[in-house]
């Protein structure tokens, strides 16, 4: 990796501003394309809408906000059957809007009126049966009607956080600087760690391990990030066990009797490590909504902390008033009994907020360990407070603009970030926009190699110390201005038999992977109840090869078509017919093996194939779970099926040809996090790549891999 100069810091925040706006433009033309375009059964299958709700309940949530239930209508629903909602790609936290659902012939300037009318919100929990929606506004009427719908809209919320963030550094003078911000752009170096652990005053003095289990590089990982004074990356490649570790220095630093502000960017990596901190009774709050509703977790959330503990009862009365009249709303006679009810709501939510906010700041400051998503930390429940330390989990899957927003709205002295760098970084759609791709191809035919980066969806403003994407992580751009000096490897991998392993570690890793007793020769074959031996089970790795005429591959333009239970329409997004009906084939072998359906996971990178799957499985072998790639992050399964789509006779494998894409989505990963043991179904489809069978499963992919 070639270092880099230090970094100047306004010219840093005037790229970020620039890259940041491209970016939001790119993301709001996407998803404005796709809700002009396609219809509502369209977004459905795309995973981006559900269809045919009623609202369940309203009631009155954290800030005084609305909080609409909504499940599935019964009347869609066959007698006998659970009424689960489809298959769908919403997310806690997405942005969607909630609208009364048009009919099939429906003109346009009807369908218009009903977005007019509908309600925006950020969806709150997701669940089998019910969807929760936050509401934006305050006196947002809930849209009525039969069956009502919510379709995900482009999240520009984040995007304001960081604006808002970078807005904030690029106006700091000189002398606001802080030492770690002087560290973290290469105008300081990082204070070498103490070197005489028998010095009392030695963070590294008398350590005592929590867990004997910890292996030797875990253990050297924690060990530099307790003694440096600035910054620390611990680099975990996937089953290493990184969150495993983080606990484990998390409890070694409150020993030390510091404060922590633990940050990562999705719900799911802040919420992995609360259930794991509950485990030791660590005294701490979860900002934000988690996404999984363990006790463990809920306990710990602002959300039932501002309802249970002793400061509580101040806003419960305010509380129960606001559901009574939300509640009343749908009695009034006319418009006017409506209007008043509002009136009277806007008034007690005032109350309500300062009641909450007094309980709220209590509750927070006297946390020695706060955890929320990196967007959640720019809130104004921690602006300007003190901590020892920030913490960012996953963070080379994050934004470096993300990073800087719990970095710049609290105060704090020192940065410890987990992560891997050679697995993928943020996907950046700008990056890949069709105005992207035909300028670049334009810059190359006249010669300007150099040029590449200016494109219609990238700014030509460069920060001091070399060009970058948003896709340079903050994790990447630290490890290039300072070197392997401020990082720690962990090295014991235990989520993957040896076979598996392989690949990454000689490709990326060095070689330096070592797959942990527990899981380097266990099989299909060998999961704890009784499962025969076959081709299927006994094979730690297959790969099927679908290149050629029998496996080709759609584009979902090809497939429009009114009236198609195909035809989804979304643009780039590709399926291959004749490859799902292989994965249909597979998944049935290894249930009929005796594999539970349960322990299964099929995963895709294209939404397409995903609706593609969903159809042909769901039935057929109910239990088993269907995911994006992306969506996939934070499940285990014994056994994972990849359906990688690509099959064309120009060998074009499109955005599958990013090399950590291979290691840190269709390996197992932290995107697909496998216990013990994975098996995995890859439709080979580049000519780089040795064809295989399950007679020749271990044979290893040439270098190269997919390119």
């Amino acid at each position: 990796m070639t270092k880099l100069s230090p970094t100047d810091i306004p010219s840093f925040a005037t790229t970020q501003l620039a890259l940041l706006d491209a970016e939001l433009k790119a993301e709001l033309s996407e998803t404005d394309a796709l809700l002009s375009s396609h219809t509502p059964t369209a977004l459905a299958r795309a995973g981006l809408a559900i269809l045919n709700l009623n609202v369940s309940s309203i009631r009155t949530g954290l800030g005084g906000k609305t909080v609409v239930e909504l499940a599935l209508d019964s009347a869609v629903v066959t007698k006998g059957e659970k009424a689960d909602i489809p298959e769908h790609g919403i997310r806690t936290g997405d942005i969607v809007s909630l609208q009364e659902q048009p009919a099939g012939s429906a003109k346009k300037t009807e369908k218009r009126e009903l977005v007019k009318k509908g309600a925006e919100g950020v969806v709150l929990r997701v669940r089998r049966e019910n969807v929760e929606i936050v509401l934006d506004k305050e006196d947002a009427d809930v849209p009525s009607g039969n069956k009502l719908w919510i379709v995900k809209l482009a999240n520009d919320v984040t995007y304001k956080r960081m604006n808002q963030t970078m807005s904030r550094l690029q106006k700091f003078q000189e002398q606001e600087h802080t030492p770690l911000m002087h560290v973290l752009f290469g105008q300081a170096s990082p204070t070498p760690p103490p070197s005489d652990n028998n010095d009392p005053s030695s963070p590294l003095h008398n350590l005592t391990w929590n867990d004997p289990s910890l292996n030797n590089s875990q253990k050297e990982a924690i060990r530099f990030a307790l003694g440096s004074r600035e910054i620390a990356c611990i680099w975990g490649p996937p089953g290493t066990g990184k969150t495993h570790t983080l606990i484990e220095l998390i409890l070694q630093m409150l020993k030390q009797n510091l404060r922590l502000l633990v940050c990562g960017p999705s719900n799911i990596a802040v919420d992995n490590i609360v259930e794991r901190l509950a485990s030791h009774k660590v005294p701490m709050i979860r900002l934000g909504h988690p996404a999984r509703l363990l006790p463990s977790v809920l306990n710990h959330s602002l959300d039932v902390l501002t309802r249970t503990s002793d400061a509580a009862a101040l806003v419960q009365d305010v509380r129960k008033e606001m559901d009574e009249k939300q509640g009343s709303i749908r009695k009034t006679r006319n418009a006017k009994e409506r209007r008043q009810v509002y009136a009277e709501l806007k008034d007690l939510r005032k109350e309500f907020r300062e009641r909450e906010r007094g309980c709220v700041d209590n509750l927070v400051k006297g946390s020695k360990v706060v955890l929320a998503t990196l967007h959640g930390a720019g809130g104004f429940h921690l602006r300007n407070q003190e901590f020892d330390v920030v913490i960012v989990d996953e963070a080379s899957q994050a934004l470096e603009a993300q990073c800087w927003v719990p970095l710049l709205w609290v105060k704090a002295t020192k940065l410890i970030l987990a992560g891997d760098h050679l697995q993928l970084p943020p996907t950046i759609k700008s990056l890949n926009s069709k105005e992207a791709k035909a300028s670049k191809k334009k810059d190359v035919k006249k010669g300007k190699a150099e040029e590449e980066g200016k494109n219609n969806a990238e700014p030509s403003v460069k920060p001091a110390g070399g060009s970058m994407t948003l896709e340079t992580t903050l994790f990447d751009r630290l490890l290039a201005l300072h070197g392997p000096s401020i990082q720690r490897m962990l090295t014991t991998q235990y989520r993957m038999h040896e076979t598996i392993m392989r690949f990454p570690s000689d490709q990326l890793y060095e070689s330096k992977l070592i797959a942990a007793d527990s899981v380097k020769e266990r099989l299909l074959k060998d999961l704890p109840y009784e499962v025969q031996e076959t081709d299927d089970t006994r094979e730690p790795l297959v790969f099927w090869d679908t290149q050629g005429g029998d496996f080709p591959e759609k584009t979902e333009d090809e497939e429009i078509g009114k009236g198609s239970s195909k035809g989804m329409s979304l643009g780039d997004s590709k399926s291959n017919e004749a490859e799902a009906a292989l994965v249909k084939l597979h998944v049935g072998n290894l249930i009929d093996a005796g594999v539970k359906a349960e322990d299964i996971a099929v995963i895709t990178p294209y939404n397409a194939q995903l609706a593609m799957l969903s159809q042909m499985l769901k039935e057929s072998f109910p239990g088993i779970e269907l995911g994006s790639v992306d969506g996939f992050q934070g499940r285990e399964k014994e056994a994972v099926v990849v359906s990688l789509v690509r099959s064309n006779a120009e060998h074009e494998v499109g955005f599958l040809g990013e090399k950590r894409r291979l290691n840190g989505k269709y390996e197992p990963s932290q995107h697909v996090l496998i216990n013990q043991y994975c098996y995995v179904m890859m439709a080979v489809n580049n000519e780089q790549c040795q064809r295989h069978d399950t007679h020749a499963a271990h044979d290893t992919l040439r270098t190269g891999g997919i390119a």
